[in-house]
């Protein structure tokens, strides 16, 4: 019987085994397939005395732009390092005569001088003359037949012979496009649209009106710009299809253009491609294009998109990409720029957006910054046990550490951050350290501190080597025994709690029930002394925390819904009135970095479900922002979709450039504004991340207008590593897919 028994489990094993590893593997909710990715390349015209008129590119690669100087071409440029416009000499003969319009015919430059329609294609057979000395605007039809114009008069040519010649009645002729579909040339005035049958040589006005810009013939439509709007003509009728187009983010259009199925737009206030989807992708201030005043736009080399303003040319690239390759990406620009002592931190005191002259700086925030960074790498690690990401982990816990060891204390008080002496002299939390070499800065807040247990967690969870995880643990011990210690406050070099680091009931509890502080310090202090708990089994902090929760209204706290936040009345202190003002997006996210030790180290069951109902009531005030982190950290609650897909469009649409550019909303005419509310969100449906200014996850997202001015350079360590990591660890984001 026993020998029976031995042989049944023995099977039964062996059965769990192959069952275990046989099982198909979870299937992520965000599948990492290849997208498009976007990103510009600038170049800035030096001369500032020279007009630029129009860009083209040929089937090369080569990029001309035609100004009132002459002919002009690029200089160096790459990602986030801008090129110049300079004087094109590359071809002496054509950049020495008096060219005054440039196209593209068969994907070659085409020019039209006082002379001739000519071109450096075809061995240069292409020469034909003609007698309008003041020629500038062309088009080429079939056969190398070419419609010319001088703004008044025109001309149909092949091979020199004048085919034709004619005019507008006086009316003003400011662009040419030929229709292959139809065999038709379209002649835009800025009061008529006219057709020109290369045939049968007819002429025929088909649409009049008023303000007209600039159009364009594509797919059987002839798409026209105005000064506020554009709307669609059908090709073969000349009848217009539907009302004039004005839900759009400017509608004063200088330029139209088809460019690869899109249909793009430039404006007085930026360019713009109209999607599938009927919204506009907007592309304006310096992250993507030299100035917001656009004066052209044409298909530039390998997919990209040249759009040309009055300050020189912004090439929009789109490369195909997975999440994992941009992940690689911004690994990269954190390694190269953005690690100061082992701290994650921002670059600053920039020159008009030129990295190289970036300073690495000091913030309040640096142990936060870092924790953060030091989480995704964690994560990183738990996923890919990668020795770089491990190198990265010791690098940055190795500063966090000294966090704790450089100021002069010996209390388990956290610095907020350290820097050589010498830098920081009108800064007041700024202090000596022993060593004259290092300065120390005080007044540490609940943000560092919810980032510190948050990173050292992780650390201590995932990390599977035996220094790196016991050097996490005693710093959540060292941190958290300095706030038992001190009745739950974090005392500073003068013996007083520090500003915001104050967890003590007395203070908690003075807020009014609806103040957002007496629910966040309490979630986040709970999560803290479960985490220290959880990894040391010190009865002090579970005493603690059941005593907070029990006799102290730190449950009750803990669970009051998100909807009940609001401001305090009138009649509250002037401490609880000024925190209540406006939802606080700093608090959004010390909730959720405070989650996990709250939910993952809960103390049992029955509290476990609760924290679930307290995340996802967060998560469903926090979902009109499509805050990528969020969406995914919610996950740690179970296998619900949390809007993963609006976490994966946050993280495909936010920008690989970095630098905090000066950004323009408010005045889009295709968004729908709101009422002012407590929660500061301003219109109904949030703008893609590249198209907002460069924030870190504790900003509005909603903020439609900042003035960066191109200063600093944020780090991805937190904005978008974090995201990303954490997201591969739980499974949300999936492994990269082949191209």
């Amino acid at each position: 019987m026993r020998k029976q028994l031995l042989v049944i489990l023995v099977l039964a094993i062996f059965i769990a085994s192959c069952t275990k590893t046989d099982a198909p593997k979870t299937i992520a909710f965000i599948q990492d397939k290849p997208f498009i990715q976007d990103y510009s390349i600038k170049y800035n015209n030096e001369n500032k005395d020279a007009n630029l008129q129009k860009v083209v590119s040929d089937r090369n690669g080569y990029i001309q732009i035609l100004s009132d100087k002459g002919l002009l071409r690029l200089r160096a440029g790459q990602f986030l390092f801008p090129g110049t416009i300079v004087k094109d000499v590359q071809d002496l003969p054509t950049s020495d005569k008096k060219i005054a319009g440039i196209g593209s015919y068969q994907n070659q430059l085409v020019y039209v001088d006082d002379k001739a329609v000519l071109s450096n294609a075809w061995a240069g057979k292409l020469f034909s003359r003609h007698e309008m000395p003041a020629a500038r605007i062309l088009a080429g039809g079939n056969d190398f037949i070419f419609l010319i114009s001088d703004g008044k008069n025109l001309a149909l040519l092949k091979d020199s012979q004048k085919l034709w010649e004619g005019s507008l009645a006086g009316k003003t002729i400011t662009d040419i496009k030929f229709d292959t579909k139809n065999n038709l040339f379209w002649i835009l005035t800025p009061e008529s649209i006219s057709s020109f049958n290369p045939e049968n040589k007819d002429l025929k006005e088909v649409f009049t009106g008023s303000n007209l810009t600039c159009f364009e013939a594509t797919d059987g439509k002839i798409i026209v710009g105005t000064t506020d709007g554009y709307f669609e003509m059908d090709a073969k009728t000349g009848k217009q299809n539907g009302e004039i187009q004005r839900k759009m983010p400017w509608t004063e259009l200088t330029s139209v253009a088809a460019v690869d199925g899109k249909i793009w737009f430039g404006s007085t206030w930026g360019a713009m491609r109209l999607n599938d989807d009927g919204k506009f992708s907007y592309y304006a201030g310096k992250r993507w294009i030299p100035s917001d005043t656009v004066i052209h736009i044409s298909q530039g080399p390998d997919n990209s998109v040249l759009i040309l303003t009055n300050a020189g040319l912004g090439q929009i690239c789109f490369k195909e990409m997975t999440l994992h390759d941009k992940a690689m990406f911004f690994e990269k620009q954190v390694r190269e720029r953005h690690i100061r002592t082992g701290f994650n931190g921002a670059l600053g005191r920039m020159t008009d957006g030129d990295v190289t002259t970036g300073t690495l700086e000091n913030s309040d925030n640096d142990g936060l910054w870092t924790s953060m960074y030091l989480a995704a790498e964690t994560f990183r690690y738990a996923v890919t046990k990668e020795e770089e990401a491990l190198q990265n982990v010791r690098e940055s816990l190795d500063a966090m550490e000294r966090l704790y060891t450089i100021n002069p204390l010996k209390s388990g008080f956290p610095s907020r951050s350290f820097q050589r002496s010498g830098y920081n002299k009108n800064d007041a939390p700024w202090r000596p350290t022993e060593d004259p070499e290092w300065d120390w800065k005080s007044t540490t807040s609940s943000d560092e501190a919810i980032g510190h247990i948050f990173a050292f967690s992780v650390i201590a969870e995932l990390v599977d080597v035996p220094d790196l995880k016991n050097k996490a643990i005693e710093l959540i011990d060292t941190l958290m025994s300095h706030t038992l210690k001190n009745n739950y406050y974090l005392i500073d070099w003068d013996g007083q709690p520090t500003r915001w680091a104050r967890w003590n009931p007395e203070y908690v509890n003075a807020r009014p029930e609806m103040v957002g502080d007496r629910k966040i310090n309490a979630s986040n202090y709970i999560g803290m002394l479960q985490t220290a708990y959880h990894f040391t089994k010190k009865e002090k902090y579970r005493e603690a925390a059941f005593k907070l929760m029990d006799e102290h209204g730190y449950f009750t706290n803990m669970m009051r819904p998100m909807s009940q936040i609001g401001r305090a009345p009138e009649t509250a202190d002037e401490l609880s009135r000024e925190l209540s003002d406006g939802w606080n997006h700093s608090d959004d996210e010390m909730y959720f970095l405070g989650y996990w030790g709250l939910y993952r180290y809960a103390f049992n069951d029955t509290l476990k479900a609760h924290y679930k109902n307290q995340i996802i009531d967060h998560w469903q005030a926090e979902r009109p922002e499509k805050e990528g982190l969020w969406n995914i950290m919610t996950g740690l609650v179970g296998n619900e979709d949390y809007d993963y897909e609006n976490a994966a469009w946050y993280l495909r649409k936010y920008p690989l450039d970095l630098v905090d550019w000066t950004v323009q909303n408010s005045h889009r005419k295709d968004i729908e504004m709101m009422e002012p509310n407590f929660r500061n969100q301003t219109i109904k449906e949030v703008l893609p991340p590249g198209e907002l200014r460069i924030s870190r996850h504790n900003a509005n997202r909603f903020s439609l207008d900042s003035h960066g001015g191109g200063r600093s350079e944020e780090s991805a360590g937190d904005i978008w590593l974090l995201p990303y990591w954490i997201g591969r660890y739980l499974n949300v984001i999936g492994e990269p897919e082949s191209k």
